[in-house]
C-alpha cells in the first residue's frame, strides 16, 4: 500500500482552526502513523486522534484502558506482540472494541477483561455491554445492524470472561494467525452473520472451554486450517435462540485440527461439554472436509438438535477420525430429529448409531431421516477460574510491525477454495500451542 508514513508530531502545529491541535493542517488524503506513546500518551487517545488510513502504532508496554475504535479504516498494531498487553485487569467488560467498518487489529496481547478480549460488532447493545455475561445479545425487536468488514490479526487473546475474539453482527471479516486461551466461553466466536462473509483460519485456540463457536453463523463462514486441541468442546456450529438469524446455515469447516478436547485446567463449559471434538447442535447444511479429529474422550463429531431447530443436510466428508471415544455420533431428541445428514470417504472406526458410513452414504434421498442412538459419554470434571488458564507461549508476530503501514482491509476477503485445502498434519501450527497432541 502507498502509505505516507510520518509521525503525528510532524504534522501537527501551533494554533489552526480546529482548536489549536494542528492535526487538521495535514495534507488532505495524507496517511499517518500516531505513535503511543510518543505522539499519544495512551492507545485511546491515538485512537481518538487518527482519520481513516491512520496506523495506530503502539510502542512494548502494559496498557490498562479499554479501547473504542469509532474510526472507519484505521490500523491498530502492537510493535511487540507478546509485549504490548492490553490488560483490563478485571475492571472491564471488553479490551478492543471495533465499532467501525475496515479497521485492522493486529500484533498485540489482549488479556483478563470480564467478557470479550477484542470484539467486533455493528451492534450497539453488543459493543455497549451487559451486566454480567450477557455480552451485549441483541435480541429485541430492532433490525440487525452489520459492521462491514474487519481484520483481526496476530492477536493474543487470553483469560477473558466470555470471548477471546468476538465477531458479532460482522460481515466481510478475516480472523487469522491469532491465539486464544482461556476463554470461558469460547476462544473465538462468531455470531449472528447472514451472509457472514467471514474465514477463520490459521489460528491456535486451546484451554479454552470451546475453542471456537459459530452460533447462528450463515453463509459464506469459513473455518479453515486452525489448531483447536486441548479446550473441553473444539468446535461448535449450532443454532440458539438467544441470537438472531435463526437458524445456522452453510459454514465450511475444513483442514483443522481439532484433537484432546478433554484439558481439566479450563473453564467449564457452561452446557457441560467435555471430550468432543465437533458438535452440530442445531446447525444445517454445514460441509466437514478434510479436518483432522483425533483423542477426544467423548466423542469426535456429534450431531444434535437444539429445541425446535432440526439439524439438515449436513456432510462429513473426507475427514480422518482417529483416538476418538466415538467417531461420529448422532442423537436427537424425541420430538426434534435431524435429516439428510450423510458421510463419504472417511476414515473411521466406530459410529452411534452403527454402520452410519453405509447407511447414510452421501448422496442422500431428500428428506431422508438420520438415525439417532446414545452412548455414554465421560463425567466432565470441574473447571479452573478463567484468571488461572496457563499464559500464552510466545506468538509468531506480524512482519516488519513497526516499518509497514496501515493495513488495508477489504470490503469484502476472497474466500477460500476448499478444493486446495489439504488434510492437516497432527503438528499443525504446534510451534505457538502449549497443548501437544500424541
Amino acid at each position: 500500500m502507498a502509505a505516507v508514513v510520518t509521525t503525528l508530531t510532524l504534522v501537527a502545529g501551533c494554533g489552526g482552526g480546529d482548536g489549536g491541535s494542528g492535526e487538521g493542517r495535514r495534507p488532505s488524503g495524507a496517511r499517518v502513523t500516531i505513535r503511543v506513546p510518543g505522539d499519544a500518551p495512551t492507545i485511546s487517545a491515538a485512537v481518538s486522534l487518527a482519520r481513516p488510513g491512520d496506523l495506530v502504532l503502539v510502542a512494548p508496554g502494559v496498557y490498562h484502558e479499554s479501547v473504542r475504535i469509532r474510526t472507519a479504516r484505521i490500523t491498530l498494531r502492537g510493535e511487540s506482540r507478546d509485549k504490548v498487553v492490553i490488560d483490563g485487569r478485571l475492571r472491564q467488560p471488553n479490551g478492543v472494541v471495533v465499532a467501525a467498518p475496515g479497521v485492522a487489529v493486529q500484533n498485540l496481547t489482549v488479556r483478563n477483561n470480564t467478557q470479550n478480549g477484542v470484539l467486533v460488532t455493528g451492534s450497539a447493545a453488543a459493543a455497549a455491554g451487559l451486566p454480567g455475561q450477557s455480552g451485549g445479545y441483541d435480541t429485541g425487536d430492532e433490525p440487525v445492524t452489520f459492521l462491514k468488514s474487519f481484520l483481526v490479526s496476530y492477536v493474543t487473546a487470553t483469560r477473558n470472561g466470555l470471548y477471546g475474539i468476538y465477531a458479532f453482527s460482522a460481515q466481510n471479516g478475516v480472523i487469522e494467525h491469532s491465539y486464544a486461551s482461556g476463554g470461558a466461553d469460547s476462544g473465538i466466536y462468531v455470531g449472528q452473520c447472514k451472509p457472514c462473509h467471514i474465514v477463520v483460519r490459521d489460528n491456535v485456540a486451546e484451554l479454552n472451554a470451546v475453542g471456537y463457536e459459530g452460533t447462528n453463523a450463515s453463509g459464506d463462514m469459513y473455518v479453515v486450517g486452525n489448531r483447536l486441541v486441548g479446550n473441553r468442546v473444539g468446535l461448535t456450529t449450532n443454532s440458539d435462540h438467544q441470537e438472531k438469524l435463526l437458524p445456522q446455515r452453510g459454514a465450511v469447516i475444513a483442514g483443522n485440527l481439532i484433537a484432546a478436547n478433554q484439558q481439566t485446567a479450563t473453564p467449564e463449559q457452561a452446557d457441560g461439554g467435555w471430550g468432543t471434538g465437533i458438535g452440530v447442535d442445531g446447525g444445517s447444511a454445514n460441509r466437514f472436509l478434510r479436518n483432522r479429529v483425533a483423542d477426544n474422550g467423548n466423542a469426535g463429531l456429534v450431531i444434535t438438535a437444539t429445541a425446535d431447530l432440526p439439524p439438515l443436510d449436513n456432510q462429513i466428508v473426507e475427514n480422518t477420525f482417529t483416538g476418538n471415544g466415538v467417531d461420529v455420533g448422532w442423537t436427537f431428541p424425541t420430538a426434534t430429529r435431524g435429516r439428510g445428514n450423510c458421510l463419504r470417504g472417511n476414515k473411521l472406526r466406530s459410529t452411534v448409531p452403527a454402520r452410519l458410513a453405509t447407511t447414510a452414504s452421501c448422496p442422500l434421498p431428500a428428506g431422508a431421516a438420520s438415525p439417532g442412538g446414545r452412548w455414554t459419554a465421560p463425567k466432565a470434571p470441574g473447571g479452573i477460574p478463567f484468571t488461572e488458564v496457563a499464559a500464552p507461549a510466545p506468538q509468531p508476530q506480524f512482519p516488519h510491525a513497526g516499518t509497514t503501514g496501515a493495513t488495508v482491509v477489504p470490503a469484502v476477503p476472497a474466500m477460500p477454495d476448499t478444493a486446495d485445502v489439504p488434510l492437516p498434519s497432527a503438528s499443525l501450527l504446534a510451534a505457538g500451542a502449549r497443548v501437544r497432541t500424541s
